[in-house]
């Protein structure tokens, strides 16, 4: 939705509106998920503040988040959503906010991934793919910048 250019999603405004049924087709049942990037840093931030005020991940719910990010996406001039009638209808159901990664979380996408592979999980591999991810913030690498999306590649390179 980040890449959208802003007013382009108003096409689909009738399909998510009160009517559902369009043109002679029923859209009750339609799911639309729209991805977007946008609020990544907020929730970054909200995450860590949870972290620092010794909060578990788990705890943050979306009461929290949910808001954090509407703000960031009405507040974009750039994002697909801005000024848009599907914002300000309230026609979005739900917000799933994706949590950046520890690296607790990054070991088990390679335990994953070596035993989609077929091997054995073995220690070096495992920790040489953990040190080559890029954590964040700077003082205080918590976060994978990049989640699990390199680890397969990453394993590769270390067998």
């Amino acid at each position: 939705m980040d890449k959208l250019a802003p007013g382009l999603i108003e096409v689909l405004r009738p399909f998510l509106g009160s009517s559902w049924v369009v043109y002679g087709t029923n859209y009750r049942k339609a799911i639309f998920i729209f991805i977007s990037n946008t609020g990544g840093e907020q929730i970054n931030q909200v995450v860590l503040e949870a972290w620092r005020s010794r909060r578990e991940r788990e705890e943050i719910g979306l009461q929290e988040l949910g808001p954090v990010i509407s703000q960031a996406v009405l507040d974009n001039p750039h994002h697909g959503f801005w000024r848009s009638g599907i914002m300000e209808e309230h026609l979005l159901d739900v917000l799933v906010p994706f949590l950046p990664l520890q690296r607790h979380h990054v070991r088990h996408c390679v335990l994953n991934e070596l035993a989609h592979l077929g091997l054995e999980p073995r220690d070096e591999v495992v920790q040489a793919v953990l040190d080559s991810t890029t954590f964040f913030p700077e003082d205080e690498p918590l976060f994978s910048s990049n989640g699990c999306k390199m680890v397969a590649s990453r394993i590769a390179f270390f067998l």
